[in-house]
């Protein structure tokens, strides 16, 4: 028999701070920071019983020594939740926390379990990306890709060599706006409420608390024209107009509405759509483009609809291309209000869930908005989407 399948909300959402690769978690194990995250969301919603969690899936993309293991499974452990708690691990490199939130969504709407706990966590300052992995020569050899597939930071070049009129000025004005949104969100308090303080160690300062993104900096469109292109030889990539090597975590509650409305949960977001979409590996940060147009069709939506935006910045030509694509202005409001990647960090498979929880904000703040997205570009040439629901949206009471 057909089953009717049922609506899943994003519950609440909690982040640590992200640091510098080597910098403040450079003592902090990995899983400890994700287990931090779980460990406060239960704290956070007390309506929520340990034991109605019925699955975690948390994502790393180097997954070995204390990211490996089967990571969902040994958190659910570490974090308090009971020993029947079942949980795996995730890997779609970037989108890792994305995948993590559409698989357990999956289920939720398939009703194989009614509440789940989704994270991801990179730790690469400690792990970098690639460590300990073994790339099968004939991707090379048989020239599935080119070899500056394998370099993220190289694609983005190539991104920009497929679309010129994305001028290095252009990525790193993008890029200076960045900080300058994430400066203010930081001082009008709209960042610190999905901030988990994290207990932090350094041989020479002793014990200490991180309660801030390490990776914001004041800077200048004269000071981003300096900056060296690491990838090419006077290339348009930089340390300003793409975000960092960082370490951070991020976990999030996902639920079936009917069980979260019966335990009086918060239904932050409504999950309307997602998809996941494969391009060229040498130009990877096209992938949001047609993740966003198989996601709109999927629900029945046209970018017109879409009135917030929350899309990773791995580089600034990534978001840019997006943007260009769907004739939108690089300062349109609707776009990172609050600042992106490029300020806060990209500590790689946990970034989703930050994008998505700085949405679930957002839409309390906005009843006039119905939709909204996250995307992100995802290494090896993907992209990814998923379309939001408002459950604040002022016309549902129409």
């Amino acid at each position: 028999m057909p089953r009717e399948v049922r609506e899943v909300v994003f519950v609440d959402g909690v982040r640590t701070p992200f640091g510098k690769a080597g910098g403040m978690y450079a003592e902090t194990r990995a899983d400890d920071l994700v287990i931090r995250c779980m460990r406060e969301l239960l704290k956070r919603n007390p309506n929520l019983p340990p034991e109605k969690v019925e699955e975690v899936a948390i994502a790393a993309t180097t997954q070995i020594g204390d990211q490996g293991l089967t990571l969902g499974r040994t958190a659910a452990l570490l974090s308090g939740l009971p020993k029947t708690t079942p949980g795996y691990s995730v890997d779609r490199m970037c989108a890792g926390a994305m995948t993590a939130v559409t698989n357990v969504a999956g289920g939720i709407a398939m009703g194989a379990y009614d509440i789940a706990i989704a994270g991801g966590v990179e730790h690469m300052g400690r792990h970098p990306m690639g460590e300990g992995v073994d790339p099968n020569p004939r991707i090379l050899a048989e020239k599935l890709v080119d070899p500056s597939a394998l370099v993220m930071g190289s694609t983005a070049e190539n991104l920009h060599d497929r679309l010129p009129h994305i001028t290095k000025e252009r990525a790193d004005a993008y890029g200076l706006n960045s900080q300058i949104k994430t400066a203010k969100a930081y001082a009008d308090g709209k960042i610190q409420p999905d901030l988990v303080p994290v207990a932090i160690r350094s041989a020479e300062l002793g014990w200490g608390l991180a309660t801030v993104d390490e990776a914001p900096r004041q800077t200048s469109l004269e000071k981003l024209a300096t900056l060296k292109t690491p990838f090419r030889p006077h290339g348009r990539v930089t340390a300003g107009n793409a975000a960092g090597l960082n370490d951070g975590a991020t976990a999030a509650i996902l639920a079936d509405e009917a069980t979260a409305r019966e335990l009086g949960l918060p239904v932050a977001m409504r999950m309307v759509s997602y998809a996941f979409v494969g391009v060229e590996p040498e130009i990877m940060g096209y992938g949001p483009v047609p993740a966003t147009e198989k996601a709109l069709k999927k629900a029945g939506l046209t970018i017109d609809d879409i009135g917030l935006f929350e899309l990773n910045e791995a580089f600034a030509v990534q978001v840019l291309a997006f943007l260009d694509h769907y004739g939108i202005a690089d300062d349109d409001p609707r776009v990172n209000p609050w600042g992106g990647a490029i300020a806060i960090g990209h500590p790689l498979a946990s970034s989703a869930i930050r994008l998505m929880t700085q949405l679930a904000r957002q839409f309390a703040e906005r009843p006039d908005v119905r939709y909204g997205i996250n995307a992100m570009c995802i290494g090896i040439g993907m992209g990814g989407t998923v379309i939001w629901e408002n459950p604040y949206w002022e016309g549902a009471a129409k």
